[in-house]
This record gives C-alpha cells, structure tokens and sequence, in this order.
C-alpha cells in the first residue's frame, strides 16, 4: 500500500509560516485564482521551478468560449457532452459554459491579448466543434500569451508571496481538513505552512509515458499528495493522447495543434492516403480519441512509425500567420508545413480525470480545493473536448476564490509526526532508469491500446517498485518518481476495472461501450480502495 507521507517529520521541529491561502503549481489555474484570491487575501504561491512551467505555456489551440452571436452556450454544451461519451456530469458542463465568457473578459482584464480581425475575436474551429468559438492569440501561441500575462499581474502583486523551487512533500490533514503543506525549500530544509485554504493546481502527468507533450514538470504531484491524503480521485483509466505531435528523428515530440486540422489539413498514412473517412464522418476534426486510435491503426497496418499532416493545398500567408509558432519549429528540423507533409504520431497530452472536487471545486477533504488539469470537476468525462482545458481552470478557480471568501476562520495543525517506518536506506541505481521502465510499462500496457492481461503485467512491474516509498527520499527527481509511481498504479488500476471501452479508455478485450453497466465514475481512495459511482445527470 501506498503510504500516508512520501517523507518522514516531526511537525514540533519544521518551522512554521502560516498564510491565507496556499496555491500549490503555477499555469492558468494557479496564476488565475492566486490573482483572484489576493483581491481579498494574502496568498502564497509554490512552484517546483518557475512561474513560465506547466502546460498552459505550451497550449497552442486557443480557449472555447460562447464569444459569437452565432453560437450559443447549448452549442457548446452539447459538443461538450458529445466528445465526453456519456461521462460529463451535466451541472458542471452547465456551469462551464455559462461562465466561460466571463472568465475571458477576466484574462483581458489581466492583459491577455487575443488575436482580433476587424475588430472582432479571431474565432478558430478545433475536432468535435460544432461552431467557430476557438479564442487564440500570436496564432498559435495563446498559453504562452496568457501565461505572460498573468505572470506579470502575479510578479508586480504584493498580497501574493511566491516561491519558485520548492517541492511540496505531502498535505498536512486533521480531523478531514487541509491545514496546509509540508515543503521542501532549494536547500533541502523543510517547512510547514498553514493556510485556511490550499488549492491544487499542479497540472497533468503526461511524464508517466515515453512521448508526451509535456514538459518535465507534468508528473501527477497533485493527484498523488492528494491520494496519500485521503481524498477522492476520479477517472483516472481516461488519459487523453494527442494525435498529431511531431515524430522526426532529432525532434521533441512538440505539439501539432488540432487547429491545424481545424483550418483544413488532412491526415495521409505514409502512403498518401487520407483515411479518416474510414473511421468517422468528422473526418480530421473526430475526437481526439478515435483520431488517435485511427492513426495507430494506419502505423500499424503500412508497418510506420507516423503518419502525416498535410496543410499544402492552403495558402502560404494563412499557415505563417496563423501557426508562426509551429510553422518556425519546424522549419528548425528541415521541415516547411507550406511545402511538406509533416510527420506525426500520437502522445500522451491530457489527463481527464483527476481530485475529484465539487461544483465549487472542494475536494473530498474539507478547505482542499483542485483546479486546472489536476482536478476532475466533472467537465471532461471520458474525453475532454478540445480547449475546453483553459475555459475550465478560470471558471472554477474563480468559482474556487468565491467558496474560500465565505470558509469560516480555520485553525492550525496540532503538533504531530508523519511516519510510515524507520527510514535509513537512499535510494540506490539509476533514477533515470527506472522511470525509462515506468513509462515504457505504460505505453505497452497502459496507452492508447489495453486489455487484461497487459494490465495485469503492467500492474505486476509497478508493484516492485512499491519498496521506494521505505526510502529517504528527498532529490526533487525522487520525489516526482514516487508521485509518478503512484499515479502509474491509480490509472492501470482503474484501467483495470472499467470493463469497456469509452473515450480516452480503449480495451482490445471489451472494445464496446456499455452504458448499462458502465456509464459511472471509477472512484480511488487510499483507505476505501476502488469503487464505482453512477454520473449525477442525465444528459
């Protein structure tokens, strides 16, 4: 079993600093709702590195919100719904798309500036989008803008104490409440805060798999303190796979955004075949899930490493002004999206599930609260819809801001001591060895493809690992190995138990979706183990 505390403490000897809120990661939730709670508190804010890390910064596509006479906050809904496959909670979806705008104007007001013709939003269409709703800005540079902004608004605020270059250990509980956090400072000393409230915005955990989309950081952090803490997660089996990253020998896997695909390119096998016609009547713009699997299936069928995105038939003024950001990537590697077929091939991008939190965006715990890609409010379901990431993380960490003005005055943690056994041994062999293994064990057993004997094997390699957490952990890089770890088992064992495919969530041995016995929630919790939950709405 997975123990209570990563590390071994004396509560009685860490130095205490005590605040009003403690926000725990950076990106758009940690930068929004930190900016919105520090009009009414004093807030310290954790990053592991630097305030310009997490995935936001590399969110190319742009943001979904009902911006448009033409749409409708129903439009959205609906495609929401759809692209979720059965398992989107309809009051949260119903919340996100209400809100969305909003939050928009919010990010304007913070100096977030969007890409506008004539005077009007510059409204793109991404998969599984049924109307132009798609804010963007630089083109295809739109977190890196909102990242920008936010980051100054945060830097030049004095309610707001930010630490780069801290790790936090672990969540310091009492009597079902959050009191705050164990860290770990630069030096390696550690610390105690206490907050009346902490909030969760440490992002995905797309580091669990060998090609991922993104960066260093993205190693489940939130999920796995939250998961020793005691709290619910939620729908972990359902990992989103981007399905055009570039795959050119020299080359990270950098995100191909689906609003290339949105603005007309075609998807070829390396024959020069389209051949989404023979997956979808969406073509080049299905969800995310069945365009990944297509490309897989064509890899597999011409024996390839990739497949190609094709943007050639338009014009060269419209791909360099609308992607300057990928087009100029690219052309660093020798390749010219004006000119050639681009290689591509699926990555891990997104993780659906997550905290599982309420309306307000509390978790399980009391005084806990989740944001971003961390939480599971129940927008995503089994499929998250294309940039709909964004929109979610400022409605609900303002909606987060607006529950902790109201939190009646909490009180610190008596002293105590976390402790699982006497630790003394360090931890021996390669580190980065061992998370090579982990995260080829998830490709082959945990990806875009499982089944049960594959998910067993995958858990069997996992469970050897287990003896980590008896030793003294304390680099950063053994640290994100243990939270990796954790995450690792959560997802395969949850992948394990939904007997069915749906969404993000493909098993070669129950390759339907069935909603009579299926259409629920897969609960984890470190003391009540797995369960199921049926969807709160009908939809």
């Amino acid at each position: 079993m997975i123990p209570r505390y990563v590390v071994d403490f004396d509560l009685a000897k860490l130095p205490r600093i005590e605040t009003d809120v403690i926000v725990i990661g950076a990106g758009i939730a940690g930068l929004f709702t930190a900016l919105k709670a520090s009009e009414t508190k004093r807030v310290l804010m954790i990053t592991k590195k630097s305030l310009f890390d997490s995935n936001t910064r590399y969110a190319q596509g742009g943001i979904a919100a009902v911006m448009s006479d033409d749409d409708s906050p129903d439009f959205l809904a609906q495609d929401t719904l759809i692209a979720g496959a059965g398992l989107c909670e309809a009051s949260a979806v119903d919340v996100l798309v209400h809100e969305g705008p909003a939050g928009v104007q919010e990010l304007i007001r913070y100096g977030t500036l969007f890409d506008e013709e004539d005077g009007q939003f510059a409204l793109t269409k991404e998969g599984a989008h049924s109307q132009r709703r798609i804010l963007h800005a630089n083109g295809d540079a739109t977190g890196f803008e909102i990242v920008r902004a936010l980051a100054e608004e945060v830097k030049a605020n004095s309610k707001i104490e930010l630490w780069d270059d801290h790790f936090v250990l672990d969540l310091l509980t009492e009597d079902g409440e959050c009191r705050g956090a164990h860290v770990q400072k630069p030096d390696g000393s550690r610390v105690a805060v206490f907050g009346q409230a902490t909030i969760l915005c440490t992002g995905g955990m797309g580091q669990l798999y060998r090609y991922t989309t993104n960066p260093e950081v993205a190693t489940g952090d939130g999920v796995a303190m939250a998961y020793r803490a005691g709290a619910d997660i939620r729908d972990m089996e359902f990992n989103q796979f981007h399905p055009t990253s570039l795959c050119y020998p020299g080359a990270p896997r950098f995100l191909i955004s689906e609003a290339v695909r949105g603005e007309g390119a075609y998807l070829r096998n390396i024959r020069g075949d389209r051949f989404m016609e023979n997956y979808h009547p969406q073509l080049e713009l299905a969800p995310r899930d069945v365009v990944a699997r297509a490309i897989v299936n064509e890899m597999e069928a011409t024996k390839s490493t990739y497949v190609y995105i094709d943007i050639t038939h338009e014009t060269p003024e419209l791909i360099k002004h609308r992607f300057p950001t990928i087009f100029e990537f690219c052309l660093n590697y020798g390749l010219d999206m004006t000119t050639d077929w681009i290689p591509v091939a699926p990555a891990a991008h997104y993780m659906m599930g997550g905290v599982k939190t309420d309306l307000r965006g509390e978790t399980s715990i009391r005084r806990l609260f989740a944001c971003g890609e961390a939480s599971s409010t129940g927008v995503h379901g089994a499929n998250r819809l294309a940039s709909n990431s964004l929109s979610e993380a400022i409605v609900f960490g303002q909606r987060i801001v607006d529950t902790i003005n109201q939190l009646p005055e909490g009180k610190s943690v008596a002293d105590g001591s976390g402790s699982n056994s006497q630790r003394n041994a360090t931890l021996t062999g390669a580190l980065i060895e061992r998370r090579l293994k982990l995260q080829k064990s998830m490709v082959r057993y945990a990806g875009l493809h499982r089944d049960r004997a594959g998910l067993l094997k995958g858990l069997e390699e996992l469970k050897k690992q287990l003896p980590l957490f008896q030793l003294n952990l304390s680099k950063r890089e053994e640290l994100e190995y243990a939270n990796l770890l954790t995450c690792a088992l959560l997802v395969t064992e949850a992948a394990l138990n939904r007997e069915e495919s749906r969404g993000g969530h493909y098993r070669e041995d129950y390759p339907q979706r069935d909603d009579l016995n299926w259409r629920k929630h897969t609960i984890l919790n470190r003391e009540n183990g797995i369960s199921t939950e049926r969807v709160d709405n009908d939809v």
